[in-house]
């Protein structure tokens, strides 16, 4: 009796009071993120327009910031471990609202490029520092599964309230209004989590090491331009060479670690097979759903003809499913088994990106509010018990770290998905067929043959715009198709991977 009583006393004397008002403050760094994930892809029509990016600096806008984010998110997280997550998170939070005021303002698209990928450097802060902190502050297993489903859910909500919000600003003002809203969460979770946020840190961190800091960002960005060059524009010495760099210095940078005293990131992490499961798992499912993602909005507006606020409604189905999903997923893999719930999710949302591939200019809104709905229940299953899978396999002076490993495998997948499955989308986009006088640029994009169209006449105008919006959707179906193959594959390797993982009691 007394073995089986003993469990619960020391978890009810762990409890933090006032944890659940500190989950609210670490949501809004959630939401910060999220938000602005999500406002880029409805404001990505009027950026094109306004500031004349060519295609590749359309994609460099839509992906330098996972770029720089994922090549930094586990020296971020190995430094809040060292300084204290709260510290960095607020300092994080404070210059993430400031550099959304340069995004707003910037007037060429390689000053966009510039603001998007500083503010990658912000937000490296931020997500490992909150998943570290749920880490610390929740120490039942079942309390702690559920702020990661909450967690979770704002992110979810986040991408909801983006296009929401992100519509209706767009539709009254100008694009740089989306980032600005920024501003108001960064004020109120800076002054409120000063306040309720415990901090932590490792008790004995060791020295933040600058050139593992530097091999970690060389490698990922490189590795990642490499795949994103070889995917737009075929084999060349500057994609050799730019992969090879970052291949060489991931490898050293893994051999670093293995030597140092009190390493960066414990490497070791990924001899645990869960641990690594969960990592690849959601590596390649957000690499399979982000061709959908980064192009549904211009589907929306540029093909269907939506305003931003009518394309921000019609995404809130896959919100709204991952939101419901991610509350529930830990009970539910709890009841069945972690991979059943993570295999199961990550199929569904395999099985809903293939029946995209049957998009046209015309496809009707039920099919495709209920694909998104089904994505994201999938998505929410699979990323909540991933997470929880993730922190529960390191101690809590490892959380930083671990949660920063995590959170690349998320942020290497969207860029390694949008440069993959989104030069997809432009390779097919730019061989349309349109008739004589179509000028170039309008192959770049269609948000660029949208502005072309204004110069053109009448008929030349309507048929180029009917080649390319068609050229659009066969782009976009086709990357579905892929994405689907990815998710589908990725499911299966899940259910030997996660074999025997169970979440705490």
């Amino acid at each position: 009796m007394t073995s089986t009583l003993r469990p619960a006393i020391v978890t009810e004397m762990h409890k933090r009071p006032g944890r659940w008002l500190a989950l609210c403050v670490l949501v809004l760094a959630v939401l910060l993120v999220a938000v602005d994930a999500t406002v880029l892809g409805l404001a990505t029509p009027y950026i094109s327009e306004d500031l004349k990016p060519s295609g590749t600096q359309l994609l460099w806008i839509g992906d330098v910031y996972s770029f720089v984010i994922a090549g930094l998110l586990v020296s971020m997280g190995s430094l809040g471990d060292r300084i204290g997550r709260k510290k960095l998170l607020l300092v994080g939070a404070t210059a993430f609202g400031l550099i959304s005021v340069l995004n707003a303002y910037a007037t060429t698209p390689e000053l966009m490029i510039l603001a998007r990928a500083l503010l990658g450097v912000a937000g490296a802060t931020l997500m490992p520092a909150t998943l570290a902190l749920i880490r610390n502050i929740f120490h039942d297993p079942r309390e702690r599964s559920l702020a990661i489903g909450i967690w979770g859910a704002t992110a979810s909500a986040g991408t909801a309230v983006g296009p929401v919000v992100g519509g209706f600003l767009l539709e009254h003002f100008w694009w740089g209004s989306v980032f600005l809203i920024n501003l108001p969460v960064m004020v109120v979770l800076v002054l409120v989590g000063r306040k309720l946020l415990p901090e932590s840190k490792s008790p004995n961190p060791g020295p933040w090491d600058l050139i593992s800091v530097t091999l970690s960002l060389v490698g990922v960005i490189g590795v990642v331009y490499a795949v994103k060059e070889l995917a737009a524009h075929g084999p060349s010495g500057e994609a050799f060479a730019a992969g090879l760099l970052g291949a060489g210095a991931l490898f050293w940078f893994v051999r670093r670690q293995l030597t140092l005293p009190m390493p960066l990131l414990d490497v070791r992490l990924f001899r645990n097979r869960g641990f690594s499961g969960a990592v690849l798992a959601d590596l390649f499912t957000v690499l399979g759903m982000s061709g959908l993602v980064f192009f549904l909005s211009q589907y929306l507006q540029l093909v269907q003809g939506r305003g931003p606020f009518e394309a921000g409604l019609a995404e809130v189905p896959a919100a709204v499913g991952a939101v419901a999903a991610g509350l529930i997923a830990g009970r539910v893999a709890r009841r069945f088994s972690v991979r059943t719930v993570v295999s199961a999710g990550l199929a569904a949302v395999g099985l809903a990106l293939g029946a995209l591939t049957v998009l046209d200019r015309s496809t009707g809104y039920p099919l495709l509010g209920a694909a998104l709905l089904v994505v994201g229940i999938g998505a929410g299953f699979s990323f909540t018990v991933t997470a929880d899978v993730i922190l529960s396999a390191v101690p809590k002076d490892q959380a930083g770290a671990a949660s920063a490993v995590s959170e690349t495998a998320y942020e290497l997948g969207a860029a390694l998905g949008i440069a993959l499955l989104g030069s997809v989308v432009t390779g097919v986009y730019a061989g349309f067929t349109g008739p004589a006088g179509t000028p170039a640029e309008a192959h770049d994009s269609l948000g660029g043959a949208m502005e072309a169209a204004g110069s053109l006449p009448e008929h030349t105008a309507e048929t180029m715009l009917t080649a390319a919006r068609e050229s659009f959707v066969d782009g976009l179906a086709l990357a579905s198709g892929a994405g689907a193959a990815v998710l589908l594959a990725t499911a299966v390797a899940a259910w030997f991977l996660l074999r025997g993982q169970k979440l705490e009691t």
